[in-house]
C-alpha cells in the first residue's frame, strides 16, 4: 500500500498558530485571566507527539511554561535559545471584525488576539521543530525550545520566574531568538527586513504626591492632587532630546542607502525623513530616538468637597539601551519635591552586535528565500523575554521571519484590534527557520 508522506512544517503552521489562537490565554495582569495552561499542554502534546520530552512548570497555579531541548550536530558549541510565549494581551469583542478567538481564515490572512502577537511566531516554531524530528535532522547546535507564560506582564510568572529559579534548563547556551523582528517592510520600494538587535528599558513608575488634606471650601497650598497633576503634566509634556544609540544609527544609514535620502546626525529634519521611510514601522522605530515618559493612570480622593492627602499616578517609562542613569535623574528632576517615585515594574535595555555568526546565519537564511532583500538592525521600543534571558547572559535576538506585503500595517497591529497574519508569510517563515537552525 502506499504511504502518506509525514506533513511538512508549513503544511502544519497555519493549522497550529489557529489552534493556539482559539485557545484564549489572555494576561490581564493580575492572574484574573484563564492563564497557559491549556495552550501549554497542547504545544506539550504537539511536541511529544514527535517524541521530545517536555518539561512543564508552573511559577502558581495557571501561570505555566514549557521548555524541551534539540541535541545539535555539533554539542561543543553553545546552545540557541529559541523561544515564544503564550499569552496575549485582553482583546475586546465588540471592537474587531472577527470573534478574535475564532481564528478566522480569510482572504489569505489569519485573523485573531496572537495572530501576530506572538503565536504566530509559537506556530512557526513548532512546525519547523517537528519536521526536524520527524526527518532525523539535527539542528546544527543544541536548541532549547521554550514557551513561557507572562510575557504580556513583564514575564515575572514566566521567562524571569524560569531563569531565577530553572536556570539549568538553559544551560550552555549563550545566544537566543524570539519576538519581534525579521519582518519585511518597503523602503523606497524595496523590500528589507528589520532584524531586532536591541529593545529599549522599562520603567513603569507610580507618582505619590502627598499633601494636607482638608475641607474642599479653605485655602490649599499644599494640596496633593495639585502636586501631582503639575509633576504629571511635566513628565508626560517633556521634549526628550534625540540620541542615536549604535542600532539606531547603523538602520538610518541603510534607510538612508536604500532611499537615497540625506542623513544628518545633528539634523532631527532629516533624521525624521528616514524614519518616515519606513512606512507603518515607523511607529516602532520612532519611538526609538529617544526616552519616552507616558502617564497612564491618574488616581486621588474619594469625595468631591474633600481634599485628599495622597494621589497617585502611574507613567510608562521606556529608555535607551545604556542611559538609564540618565533617565531616572531626569525623571525625579521632572517629578519634583513634592513627589515620590515608585517601581512598578523594571527591567534593562538591550544591545546586541548587528555581527557575528548567528546574525550571518540570519541574513543569509532571508537572502536564501528572498534574494535581493536588503537586512538591517533595528531597536524595539517595548520590551521582550530577552531581558529575562539575559541574567544569564544570553544575547537575545528579535527574528520571527515574515515577508509581508508593503500594505500591511503590521506593526500597528502588536496590541490593537483585527491582529491578522498572512498565510502565506507564515510558510515563509517556516522555510527561513528551517534553514537557520541547519547552520547557525
Amino acid at each position: 500500500m502506499p504511504t502518506t508522506a509525514p506533513p511538512t512544517a508549513e503544511d502544519e503552521v497555519v493549522g497550529i498558530c489557529r489552534d493556539l489562537i482559539r485557545i484564549d490565554t489572555s494576561n490581564f495582569g493580575d492572574d484574573s485571566g484563564p492563564g497557559e495552561r491549556a495552550a501549554a499542554e497542547h504545544v506539550a502534546g504537539l511536541l511529544d507527539e514527535v517524541g521530545l520530552e517536555v518539561e512543564v512548570f508552573e511559577s502558581r497555579p495557571g501561570r505555566t511554561s514549557l521548555v524541551t531541548r534539540l541535541e545539535g550536530a555539533d554539542r561543543s558549541r553553545p546552545a540557541l535559545v529559541l523561544h515564544g510565549h503564550l499569552d496575549v494581551v485582553p482583546a475586546q469583542a465588540a471592537d474587531w471584525s472577527v470573534d478574535p478567538f475564532a481564528g478566522e481564515e480569510r482572504d489569505g490572512l489569519l485573523w485573531g488576539r496572537g495572530a501576530v502577537d506572538m503565536k504566530d511566531m509559537d506556530a512557526m516554531i513548532l512546525s519547523v521543530v517537528r519536521q526536524l524530528v520527524r526527518e532525523g535532522r539535527q539542528p546544527a547546535r543544541d536548541v532549547v525550545v521554550a514557551m513561557f507564560a507572562d510575557e504580556e506582564a513583564g514575564g515575572g510568572a514566566g521567562a524571569r520566574w524560569a531563569v531565577d529559579h530553572r536556570p539549568e534548563l538553559f544551560e550552555g547556551a549563550t545566544e537566543a531568538i524570539s519576538e519581534v523582528g525579521g519582518f519585511s517592510v518597503d523602503v523606497g520600494g524595496r523590500r528589507a527586513y528589520l532584524l531586532q538587535t536591541a529593545e529599549k528599558g522599562l520603567s513603569w513608575m507610580r507618582l505619590v504626591a502627598d499633601g494636607r488634606a482638608g475641607h474642599g471650601s479653605g485655602v490649599s497650598p499644599d494640596n496633593a492632587v495639585t502636586h501631582l497633576a503639575e509633576a504629571v503634566a511635566r513628565i508626560g509634556r517633556y521634549a526628550w532630546p534625540l540620541e542615536l544609540t549604535p542600532t539606531v544609527r547603523e538602520l538610518l544609514r541603510g534607510v538612508a542607502d536604500l532611499t537615497g535620502l540625506p542623513l544628518d546626525e545633528e539634523d532631527p529634519d532629516t533624521i525624521h525623513r528616514l524614519v518616515d521611510a519606513l512606512g507603518p514601522a515607523k511607529r516602532f522605530v520612532g519611538a526609538t530616538l529617544q526616552h519616552t515618559t507616558n502617564p497612564s493612570q491618574l488616581a486621588a480622593g474619594y469625595k468631591a468637597n474633600v481634599i485628599p492627602s495622597t494621589a497617585q499616578g502611574t507613567v510608562d517609562g521606556r529608555f535607551l539601551p545604556g542611559r538609564e542613569v540618565e533617565f531616572d535623574a531626569k525623571v525625579a528632576e521632572l517629578a519634583g519635591e513634592h513627589v515620590r517615585i515608585e517601581r512598578i515594574h523594571h527591567d534593562i535595555g538591550l544591545e546586541a552586535p548587528f555581527s557575528g555568526g548567528l546574525v550571518d546565519a540570519m541574513v543569509d537564511a532571508l537572502h536564501a528565500e528572498d534574494p535581493g532583500a536588503t537586512v538591517l538592525p533595528y531597536t524595539l521600543s517595548a520590551g521582550t523575554d530577552n531581558k529575562s534571558l539575559a541574567r544569564l547572559g544570553i544575547a537575545g535576538y528579535g527574528f520571527a521571519p515574515l515577508r509581508l506585503p508593503a500594505d500591511l500595517d503590521f506593526t500597528g497591529m502588536f496590541h490593537g484590534v483585527d491582529e491578522r497574519v498572512p498565510v502565506d508569510a507564515l510558510r515563509f517563515g517556516c522555510r527561513v527557520l528551517d534553514r537557520l537552525l541547519a547552520t547557525c
